[in-house]
């Protein structure tokens, strides 16, 4: 498995008519998959995130959207990024995860996450709990899922989970690889080191080489050798053929969450957009390679939150982008 270049999908507010929205997005993970990349992602959650747009915007189901992505595409991987551990009962997870990689021949990632969305959980009916809860039941998780993946029949019985030699099949293959995505230094970086082929660093770009320096420690703590986990770095990319406009519809997509860029001061700007590269093919190249590339990550997970719906945008992140990570 390896992660180098991945496209995650973040939102779906593009179409007037629902019924033309999958279309779309099937467009774009067939664009990403001709482009170069090896990846596509959906988000696990049931509404839209605050910081890009409102709650009650379009929100699909991820495992039914890559399920059907799965017959769609050919060759791309197909993940959540990531999916909430609280949603799901473990050994489900484990199931699910096995059928989506039956439904498209091996090319199922699980990606996997603590969850921290707490307006989905109160409004579903899941329980929240603490941060320290959370993590404790993202530990017993893995404990059960990992093994599933793996075609063993683990018996567990824990705080919060219990199993009895859990059966999954049929499975196409016995090694589904695990991506934890997150930036917490201790407990998320622990568990990747301990369980996971791949995580995920979300997180401002500045903040990477501390990230790079938790991730060492935590990899000695668990006896692994840091080479061995790959690395990613989630990227929101504003790329358009003319610069002016990429940085244009950085303004629109700022202006409407209540910023206006220009009046910002320098150091409010850059701590704004520490997360955001924007220009042209060129202009965006030059960022990811200086600010995140160089400090050690592996690989680029981008989205195209303000016209990756756009046919030929997909593209063109992907042609300029890939020989950065060849």
């Amino acid at each position: 498995m390896s992660i180098r270049l991945g496209y995650q999908m973040p939102n779906f507010s593009y179409s007037k008519s629902v019924a033309d929205l999958f279309p779309t997005v099937i467009a774009q993970a067939r664009e990403a998959e001709s482009a170069g990349f090896d990846t596509a992602f959906v988000m696990d959650h049931f509404y839209q995130l605050p910081g890009i747009g409102e709650a009650d915007e379009p929100m699909l189901e991820a495992y039914t959207a890559l399920g059907a992505l799965a017959t769609a595409t050919e060759s791309i991987q197909l993940s959540t990024l990531v999916t909430g551990n609280t949603y799901r009962n473990p050994p489900m997870l484990a199931k699910t995860v096995s059928t989506l990689d039956v439904v498209s021949g091996g090319r199922a990632v699980l990606g996997i996450g603590a969850g921290w969305f707490e307006l989905e959980h109160r409004q579903f009916g899941y329980e929240f709990g603490t941060f320290t809860e959370r993590f404790e039941k993202l530990d017993e998780a893995l404990q059960i899922i990992v093994p599933m993946l793996h075609g063993e029949r683990p018996t567990f019985d824990g705080k919060w989970y219990h199993v009895e030699s859990a059966i999954n099949e049929p499975r196409i293959r016995n090694d589904i690889p695990v991506l934890l995505g997150g930036g917490g230094e201790k407990k998320t970086f622990g568990l990747a080191a301990r369980f996971a082929d791949h995580l995920n660093i979300i997180c401002n770009a500045s903040e990477l080489p501390r990230k790079m320096d938790a991730l060492k420690q935590r990899c000695d703590e668990a006896g692994r050798e840091r080479s061995t986990l790959e690395t990613s770095f989630l990227a929101f990319v504003m790329i358009d053929e003319s610069g002016d406009r990429a940085r244009e519809l950085q303004r629109e997509f700022l202006r409407a969450r209540g910023v206006d860029i220009d009046t910002l001061s320098a150091e409010k700007r850059a701590e704004l957009t520490d997360r955001q590269f924007v220009g042209d093919p060129d202009d965006v190249a030059e960022q990811l390679q200086d600010r995140v590339l160089r400090q050690g990550i592996d690989g680029l997970v981008i989205n195209l939150v303000t016209n990756g719906h756009e046919p030929g945008i997909v593209e063109l992140a992907g042609k300029t982008l890939a020989p950065l990570v060849a």
